[in-house]
């Protein structure tokens, strides 16, 4: 926790340093999150030091700067990057596929599992009466 402070503490002595705006650097860092890393896929923006991420990050600051709203930076991600860069992409016919897609699989896969359980319990068929006096002799 105290690491974390520290590093808060010289994020906040660097933004000023630099005069940056407290409440524009904390919009970047909002929106940062809101978008994933194309080169990673599984970080935000923000947690990624790919280069693209950095350049992203940049792009950014630098649209926050000039006045741009973030609903204005998120619709500029999108129209270069498609819906993939969102974290929480909008339903629609595009994206049907992300967001029905895991529930479809959940539900093939319990179906497959059913089956497979129910043919493992399957009885095991009576024997005829020639059967059991083979059965019986043999053990005899």
């Amino acid at each position: 926790m105290r690491a974390s402070l520290m590093a808060l503490a010289l994020a906040a002595g660097a933004a000023l340093a630099q005069g940056g705006d407290p409440a524009l650097d904390k919009r970047a860092t909002a929106l940062e999150h809101q978008l994933r890393c194309l080169v990673c896929q599984n970080q935000s923006i923000a947690e990624s030091n790919a280069p693209l991420a950095v350049d992203l990050r940049n792009q950014i600051r630098e649209q926050l700067d000039q006045g741009a709203s973030d609903q204005d930076v998120i619709d500029y991600m999108v129209a270069r990057y498609g819906d993939f860069v969102l974290y929480r992409p909008p339903f629609k016919a595009a994206t049907l596929a992300l967001w029905i897609g895991p529930f479809v699989l959940l539900a093939l896969g319990a179906v497959f599992a059913w089956r497979r359980i129910r043919q493992r319990r399957a009885p095991e068929p009576e024997l005829s009466a020639a059967e059991r006096a083979r059965a019986a002799k043999l053990l005899e």
